[in-house]
């Protein structure tokens, strides 16, 4: 399928072209500057053109990704130029307005579908992830695309684009508002956060990750969700009204109405034990992971880059709050820990099967002649490190005690050690390698 990403060089609009350029699409990106587009293109595999017109008229699905405030314009600019039985798309965090422009300038034949991924550029699948489409009308497009995100094992949301726009004004507009804020309050103050987190609960060094999350992303794509929705000027003078009536309470040592407000607030959130529920399974699994790795200290791990994908398999040395030191292949790593996982056991057998060399042995074991091969070959199967193992071959003869029997296994194992504990693990069987 032939899909434009108009856009498609940076951000958001990057990761989707990666992403279904991945799926066996044939993608075509467009972007401002024609030098680094077409680098950006050549590393990724897919085509580039800097004219949108051309690519969107060539596409069987367009997807426009560029920022907020130029999205209406870009609309306006490609949308007449689409093929018949096409699908136009858009991905900015407004909804109404791209959906007006999108269903009166797309001509006759070609489906529109406002569409709202609600992550960023630096997640891995779109797995768990939700995706709000706010269809003015379905066409014979919109299950093809439901049909595909089900089986990327995302979430759909289906509502309006009035609401979804009323609905980001809080959950967008709001918190990065806030976030915003408390980090710009704790840079004024000249707070040592690193220092602070000393004195600080797991919730609130998780707190500051959150903030940090916030106000690391783009400022123009934050500014351009709190100018672009016309429902947050309403949530901005409330929480303004909000914070000098609380802090009015503060000042007048109220403590009766600020119990009040607060134990209102609570209780409309809704559901606190779940809510609590699931920020202990946040630490607890970031305290989880701490735990492993103190384990570990001395044995071999397999540690994944978070954002590249790497593993590195080493002897880990040494673990501080913040990093990581690993002896692989006798040169030393070092890696900060908030951008690792530990990989488990299995997904570490699974990585060294399908990035290590494998090494393949014969053994030659005497047994009981009651002994079955098949079992004892599926025993050492199930070893750690051993990927296949088969009988190769049966012997009775005159060097073989009488009620004795020669069996000779071929096996793949992963490493050397793997060796010694099928030696090991035949001997305990009472058998003697030959």
């Amino acid at each position: 399928m032939q899909v434009a990403v108009i856009g498609g060089t940076r951000g958001l609009g990057n990761w989707i072209a990666n992403f279904l350029q991945r799926r066996g699409c044939q993608v075509t990106i467009t972007g401002r500057n024609s030098m680094m587009g077409e680098t950006i293109a050549s590393k990724m595999g897919v085509s580039y053109t800097s004219d949108n017109i051309k690519a969107a008229s060539q596409a069987k699905v367009v997807i426009v990704a560029v920022p907020i405030e130029v999205t209406p314009k870009t609309i306006k600019e490609v949308a007449p130029h689409l093929q018949k039985g096409s699908l136009l798309v858009d991905v900015t965090s407004v909804k109404e307005l791209p959906a007006e422009i999108m269903q009166n300038h797309a001509p006759e034949g070609v489906e529109v579908l406002p569409t709202h991924p609600m992550f960023g550029p630096r997640i891995r699948s779109l797995e768990g992830q939700v995706i709000v489409l706010t269809p003015l009308e379905k066409g014979k497009w919109y299950p093809k695309v439901v049909e595909f995100l089900n089986s990327e094992q995302a979430r759909i949301m289906e509502t309006s684009p009035e609401l979804h726009d009323r609905m980001m004004s809080i959950v967008q507009g709001l918190t990065h508002f806030a976030y915003i804020c408390i980090a710009s309050v704790i840079e004024r103050m000249q707070v040592d956060v690193k220092e602070s987190r000393k004195f600080a609960s797991p919730i609130y060094s998780l707190m500051l990750d959150m903030i940090a999350r916030i106000v690391a992303q783009n400022p123009y794509l934050c500014y351009s969700i709190q100018t672009q929705n016309r429902y947050i000027h309403e949530v901005h003078e409330t929480f303004l009204e909000t914070f000098h009536n609380l802090k009015s309470m503060i000042d007048q040592e109220n403590q009766d109405d600020f119990v009040k407000a607060m134990s209102s607030a609570a209780k409309h959130l809704n559901d606190l034990e779940a809510s609590l529920g699931r920020s202990d399974k946040a630490i607890s699994a970031l305290n989880a992971e701490v735990t492993t790795l103190k384990n570990s200290v001395g044995l071999e791990v397999g540690l994944r880059h978070m954002y590249s994908g790497k593993v590195h398999l080493g002897i880990l040395e040494s673990l501080s709050p913040d990093f990581v030191i690993l002896n692989e292949n006798s040169k030393v790593v070092k890696l900060k820990l908030s951008n690792i996982e530990v990989l488990s056991f299995e997904e570490l057998q699974a990585w060294k099967m399908s990035n290590l060399p494998l090494k393949i042995f014969d053994v030659s074991v005497v047994l009981p002649g009651s002994s079955k091969p098949e079992i004892i070959s599926q025993a050492i199967s199930s070893l750690e490190g051993v990927v296949t193992s088969e009988v190769k071959d049966v012997y009775h003869g005159s060097q073989i005690p009488e009620d004795k029997k020669s069996i000779t296994f071929t096996y793949q194992v992963i490493s050397t050690e793997s060796k010694k504990m099928v030696e090991g693990l035949l001997t305990g069987f009472g058998g003697i390698i030959r």
